[in-house]
Formats: structure tokens, sequence, C-alpha cells
């Protein structure tokens, strides 16, 4: 078994990559190298996640990619009492916080960040993120102070190409 790291992904580095860095259209190579670290295990999102992905056009690329190439295994279930007691201490701690408007708490209840930082803490992964801690923010819980407040580790989608040694070059 590998001793690379395994990563959770969230939806918005699909969607940033998606709307600038690797547009399909021109790169195609990362969307390829998405599903060769599924294959590898050591790259997966969970269920939730997926719902946010599919909730965009019915003919986006990303829709389409994600109904059609992604392999069914890459978006794992959430349901196991363990993520759904972890993801209640996430929403606990959201809720009673002072620091969030009343908005933000709504708001990051009905995303999959909660179920992402649940899920690391259970499995012990990391969660793949543009969304990075801003600890002063009210108007909106980020990912990563979630992610911070339950030790679970987190990193960039740059940061994680570069531990999992993908490579995009141009070969005229």
């Amino acid at each position: 078994m590998s001793t690379e790291p395994i990563y959770i992904v969230d939806a918005d580095v699909l969607l940033t990559a998606k709307n600038r860095y690797y547009a399909f259209d021109l790169c195609p190579g990362f969307w390829a190298s998405i599903i060769h670290e599924h294959k590898s295990g050591r790259l997966r999102s969970i269920d939730s996640v997926r719902r946010e992905l599919l909730n965009g056009r019915p003919d986006e690329d990303l829709v389409l990619w994600v109904k059609n190439k992604l392999p069914s295994g890459f978006f794992l279930d959430t349901s196991e009492p363990d993520v759904a007691n972890a993801f209640g201490e996430v929403m606990l701690w959201a809720t009673r916080s002072s620091q969030y408007y009343d908005s933000a708490k709504a708001a990051f209840a009905t995303k999959a960040d909660g179920w992402l930082v649940a899920y690391a803490m259970v499995h012990g992964v990391k969660v793949a993120t543009n969304e990075l801690s801003n600890p002063d923010s009210r108007r909106e819980v980020k990912l990563g102070d979630a992610c911070l407040k339950f030790g679970v580790k987190y990193e960039d989608t740059f940061e994680m190409l570069r531990a999992l040694k993908l490579r995009y070059e141009f070969r005229g």
C-alpha cells in the first residue's frame, strides 16, 4: 500500500479548475489525472460534494464529466455512524460559535464542508480545498477554519498536485 496521503476533494477544487486553471478544453490532462489518482487510491471525494457538483446546468462540462467520466466509486458515502457523529460535532461547533452570523451558520449547514471535515476526522485523510482559513470571517464559516478546529489537515489544489507528484507538460 502507498504511503502517499489520501485526499478528499472539495467541490471548489474541481469548479475552480474548470473555470480557471484547467478548463476541459485547455488541460484535459488535469481531468485524466483526477481519474488516474482515484484509481490509484489516492484521491476521492464524498457524496455531498457530488450533489453540489451536479447542481450545475445539465449540459455543463463539469456536470457531464461527473456523470459520465468519473468512476462511481469516486464519491464516498458519508452515512456511516462515525461520520454522522463527527458531522454532528462539527455542526454543533459552528452553530454555537458567537463569531459567525446566523446566515453564515445556515449556509455552512447546507454545504458539503461539514461533511468533508467529519469524513476526514474519522478516516484520517486530508481535505483538498482552495477555501483557506480566515479566522476573522464572520459572514462565512471557512472550510479551512473548520479543518483547523478539528485537527484535519488540508491543502490547496497546487499543494495536493505537488504531493501527488503530478505535472502537466507541453510536448510539441
